[in-house]
C-alpha cells in the first residue's frame, strides 16, 4: 500500500512538474518555478561570492569589462534574465552559474586564457546553464528524491529513524559545487558556441578553451580538479564536439586577443603577487608563521591596493598574539576593500580578546550582515553573556549550532546557561521496569557538560483511571554524552497496570560543579 501510494505521488509530481526547457524546446521535469529561481540567485548571490572568497575590487575595469562581454551574450540568449557578472577573488580556476542568471568568474580563470573568445565561451556556458535552468532541474530532482523519502519516513512512523538534518544555509555553496550531468554539459557547450557566433565572436575560442582544459586537467594541478573541473569534467570528447560544430558555424568571428590582454595586463603583472599569497595561506595552516607573513610582505609589496594581502598579514599577526598590531593589518584590509565579511570578523575576534566589547559587537554585527558564520555568532554570544544579556546569548549560541569544536563550545555554553530553566530541552527521560523487575529510569545525556541534581515528575494511572504523580530527587551525577539508569526505589509501591502507564518527565537539573 505504501509503495502505491509512492508511486501515485511520484506520477502526480512529474505530471504537474513539467516544463519547456525555453534553450532546447523539451519538456523537462520543473518543480521551481521562474519566481523561484529568481528568488533564488537573488538570495544566494551575495553570499556564495563572499564564501568563495569576495568580489575582486582592485581593478573595478576589469569587471566592468567582463560584465559587457557578458551582457553581450546574454543580449542573444534564448531567455531573458536579469544577468549578472562577478570576478571574484580567487585563485582557484572556476565559474559558476546560480538560478536566476547570477554568474561570477574567478580571478584565476582570467589568468588562464587568451582571448576574449575564450571569456565569451566561458560565459556563454555557464549563461546556458542558467537559461536552460540546469540549476532548477537539478533543484527539482532533489526535491522529487526528498519527497520519496518524506513519503517513507511518514509510512514508518514509530520505527528508531534519527531526526533527517534539514538544510538551512548553503544552498549557494551546494549549486555552484553540483555537477551537472553530461547532457547539461553538453547543451551548455553546443549552446554556449551558438551564443558566441550570434554576439560576433569566433567559435574556435571554444574549442581552443577545451583543449586549454584538457592539457592542464592532464597536469592534475590541483587547483584546476577543485576549481571549474569539478563541476565541469574536460574531456577529449568535448574538444572533438566543439571542433565538429565549429567547422559548422560562419568564419570570421572576433577572437580579440589584443583587447583581452590589454585588460586583463595588470591582472598578469600582479599575479606573482597572489601566488605569494597564496602561499603564505599555505604556510599559515601549518603554522609557519614567519614564512607567512614574509609572503605577505613580498606581496603586499608587489600589489599595495589589495586587502587580501593585509588580511593575511592580520591572521599572521594574531597567530603571534601581537594582537593590536594585528588590528592595524584589519583596518587596512577593511578600508580597501569594506565590503568582503572576513575582515570584519576577524578584526571582531580581536577586539573580543582586546576586551573592545562596543567595536567587537559593532564588527561582528557586520560581519554577520554580510555572511553569516559560526565563528562571528558564538564571538557574539561571548560578548552577550559577557555582558549580562543571557537571552541575547542564547540565541546566539543556537545559531552557532552543534557541530565540530566550535559547535561544541557554543553548545556547552547553551547548556551552562540554559539547562537549569529548560532541562527537557537537553536531557532525554525513560522510565520502566527492568529485568530484576526494578522501577528505573534511564538518563541520557548528549549535552558536552556533566550533570547532576536531577527532577523528575512521575505519572502513572491505575486500572480505574486514576492518575498519581510524584516528584523525584536523582542523586548522583550523570557525566557528558553518557547515559545512566537510576533505581527509583518504587518496587513494590505500583501496580502493574500503574508500572505499563508510568511517565517521567525531567523538571531540574544543573551542570555539575
Amino acid at each position: 500500500m505504501v509503495k502505491k501510494q509512492l508511486l501515485l505521488w511520484t506520477m502526480f509530481v512529474l505530471l504537474a512538474g513539467c516544463a519547456v526547457n525555453p534553450v532546447t524546446g523539451k519538456n523537462e521535469l520543473s518543480l521551481v518555478s521562474e519566481q523561484q529561481e529568481l528568488a533564488i540567485g537573488e538570495e544566494q548571490y551575495a553570499p556564495a561570492r563572499q564564501s568563495q572568497g569576495g568580489d575582486y575590487v582592485v581593478d573595478h575595469e576589469l569587471t566592468a569589462y567582463v560584465s559587457l562581454v557578458g551582457q553581450k551574450l546574454a543580449a542573444v540568449s534564448d531567455r531573458t534574465l536579469p544577468y549578472e557578472f562577478k570576478v571574484i577573488n580567487s585563485s582557484v580556476p572556476n565559474a559558476w552559474a546560480l538560478p536566476g542568471g547570477k554568474i561570477s568568474i574567478n580571478r584565476g580563470l582570467l589568468t588562464e586564457l587568451q582571448s576574449e573568445a575564450e571569456l565569451a565561451a566561458v560565459l556563454g556556458h555557464e549563461i546556458v546553464h542558467a537559461a536552460a535552468r540546469h540549476g532548477a532541474q537539478s533543484m527539482s530532482k532533489g526535491m522529487l528524491l526528498q519527497a520519496g523519502a518524506a513519503g517513507a519516513a511518514l509510512a514508518t512512523q514509530g520505527t528508531s529513524y534519527a531526526n533527517l538534518a534539514q538544510m538551512g544555509a548553503g544552498l549557494g555553496a551546494q549549486l555552484i559545487t553540483q555537477k551537472y550531468g553530461r547532457d547539461a554539459e553538453r547543451e551548455s557547450d553546443f549552446y554556449g558556441m551558438q551564443y558566441m557566433v550570434r554576439a560576433g565572436y569566433d567559435p574556435q575560442g571554444a574549442v581552443n578553451l577545451q583543449r586549454t582544459f584538457v592539457k592542464l586537467s592532464e597536469g592534475k594541478q590541483q587547483d584546476w580538479m577543485t576549481g571549474l573541473f569539478a563541476s565541469h569534467p574536460p574531456s577529449q570528447e568535448r574538444v572533438q564536439n566543439n571542433i565538429k560544430l565549429a567547422a559548422t558555424m560562419p568564419k570570421g568571428g572576433e577572437m580579440g586577443i589584443a583587447r583581452y590582454r590589454a585588460k586583463i595586463a595588470h591582472l598578469l603583472k600582479t599575479k606573482p603577487a597572489y601566488e605569494a599569497y597564496d602561499e603564505g595561506r599555505k604556510a599559515l595552516t601549518k603554522d609557519e608563521t614567519a614564512t607567512a607573513g614574509r609572503l605577505a610582505q613580498q606581496a603586499i609589496a608587489l600589489e599595495p591596493k589589495e586587502a587580501l594581502f593585509y588580511g593575511l598579514m592580520g591572521d599572521v599577526e594574531q597567530e603571534k598574539q601581537r594582537l593590536k598590531p594585528a588590528l592595524q593589518q584589519y583596518y587596512k584590509a577593511t578600508q580597501l576593500n569594506p565590503d568582503f565579511f572576513y575582515y570584519y570578523l576577524q578584526r571582531g575576534k580581536v577586539e573580543e580578546q582586546l576586551q573592545l566589547n562596543i567595536q567587537a559587537q559593532s564588527d561582528l554585527e557586520r560581519s554577520v550582515g554580510i555572511l553569516p558564520t559560526a565563528d562571528a555568532y558564538n564571538s557574539l554570544g561571548n560578548l552577550a553573556q559577557r555582558a549580562g544579556r543571557l537571552n541575547e546569548a542564547k540565541a546566539y549560541y543556537v545559531k552557532v549550532g552543534s557541530e565540530g569544536e566550535l559547535g561544541e563550545k557554543a553548545y556547552g555554553a547553551l547548556v551552562d546557561l540554559d539547562l537549569k530553566d529548560n532541562p527537557a530541552k537537553y536531557i532525554e527521560v525513560r522510565a520502566g521496569q527492568d529485568a530484576q523487575g526494578r522501577i528505573v529510569v534511564q538518563i541520557s545525556n548528549p549535552t558536552p557538560r556533566d550533570i547532576d541534581r536531577i527532577v523528575l515528575i512521575l505519572q502513572a494511572r491505575n486500572a480505574a483511571g486514576k492518575v498519581q504523580k510524584l516528584r523525584h530527587n536523582l542523586k548522583g551525577t550523570v557525566t557528558a554524552g553518557s547515559q545512566k539508569i537510576f533505581d527509583l526505589g518504587l518496587t513494590g509501591k505500583l501496580t502493574q497496570e500503574q508500572i505499563k502507564t508510568l511517565q517521567a518527565g525531567i523538571v531540574g537539573a544543573q551542570v555539575a560543579r
